[in-house]
């Protein structure tokens, strides 16, 4: 195997691909990423044996066919390290990697090609393509109330829903959830759900930068994969069921509250740094048209903000954790944002005003 390529052609899909890559393993060759060289197409493959990420760069010149593994921390650490217009030239010799680029040269450790593990293909049973915005939208509003290491391993990722002309993402923690929805061209007769696992969500998340671009998804019956053109992005799903979030969604409220989002988030912000720091509670008080936000703490500090609404209900005290509303309002993007609650032991039902698309449940503390 013998090729030269530019730098920034290297550096961008070795930094995502070894961001699927792990530090600490088990295997050796899974510290490693697989190149692969055929005609002029360079493929690097990192994986973790859950998720595996393929990326593709065209060779300008003529290359030499092969394929090998090596470290992929320090390749990239190279890359990084040489100027930004450096010509690289990568070649095996005698099973090490010799990298050169003006008077560098560095020799890499390296392990065979035929070591390295595949992400089982199942079979597909669903395709679609979507805009990359479109579905980096739907991540990114929602995959802050997924779990981390909950004993509920379902919890511990996103589930995506699939119905005729229409994709939903739902996260949740078990203390709040958050949804969203867009109208896709999906044919597809009643639900198909899938859940993808939390790492696999966040490095999807990475791959989508191309606005306007296409992206093509694959549901089979144990894995999701997604293709861009420049990369192959599979990964394994979750085996478990999903909390039937149409039951969590809050029905029936009858307070309604319509706030300015930038001050709502604002007062919360200032109020929390006096909130407890374990239990990141608040209270809220509502009267007509006013809003008051308090917290303390086990110091006998006290913080309290008192913010103009739109509200024309009974009065209400509940208390929140924070962190959770500062979440939400943080991916919204709406000038104004709706809340609706009933009472002071039930969940809060937050949307923007103006807007069906996204909804967030949030359980009530008590204070």
């Amino acid at each position: 195997m013998h090729f030269t390529i530019q730098r920034e052609a290297l550096l961008k899909p070795l930094q995502l691909v070894a961001g699927v890559v792990e530090r600490r393993q088990t295997l050796p060759v899974l510290s490693n990423v697989l190149m692969v060289v055929e005609g002029q197409q360079l493929s690097l493959t990192g994986t973790d044996l859950e998720v595996e990420l393929v990326g593709r760069v065209t060779l300008e010149d003529a290359a030499e066919p092969g394929e090998i593994t090596v470290p992929a921390r320090k390749l990239m650490d190279i890359c990084k390290s040489l100027p930004a217009d450096a010509l690289i030239d990568i070649r095996v010799d005698e099973q090490k990697l010799l990298v050169k680029a003006g008077r560098s040269r560095f020799t890499l450790s390296t392990l065979p090609a035929n070591d390295f593990p595949a992400v089982e293909e199942g079979p597909g049973s669903l395709t679609f393509n979507l805009p990359q915005a479109k579905l980096r939208r739907l991540i990114d509003r929602t995959s802050f109330a997924m779990a981390q290491q909950d004993v509920r391993y379902y919890l511990n990722g996103m589930l995506l829903e699939v119905q005729n002309g229409l994709l939903r993402a739902v996260a949740t923690d078990g203390h709040r959830l958050a949804l969203c929805s867009m109208e896709a061209a999906i044919q597809q007769d009643g639900k198909h759900q899938v859940i993808v696992p939390r790492k696999g969500i966040l490095e999807l998340a990475r791959l989508l930068t191309e606005q306007d671009a296409e992206v093509s998804i694959l549901l089979g019956q144990h894995h999701i994969r997604a293709n861009t053109g420049e990369f192959t992005f599979t990964s394994k799903l979750v085996d478990g069921k999903f909390p039937d979030y149409e039951r969590v969604l809050p029905r029936g409220g009858d307070k309604l509250v319509v706030a300015d989002r930038q001050g709502l988030r604002e007062a919360f912000s200032r109020t929390a740094i006096l909130s407890n720091e374990k239990y990141r509670g608040i209270r809220l008080t509502l009267a007509a048209d006013l809003l008051k936000i308090q917290a303390n703490n086990p110091e006998q500090e006290e913080a309290e903000e008192e913010i103009a609404i739109e509200y024309a209900g009974g009065n209400l005290e509940i208390g929140f954790n924070v962190s959770y509303l500062l979440d939400v309002l943080g991916v919204m993007t709406a000038e104004q944002v709706r809340l609706t609650l009933s009472d002071s032991n039930s969940s809060a039902l937050l949307q923007e005003a103006d807007n069906e698309d996204s909804a967030y449940v949030v359980m009530p503390m008590r204070l």
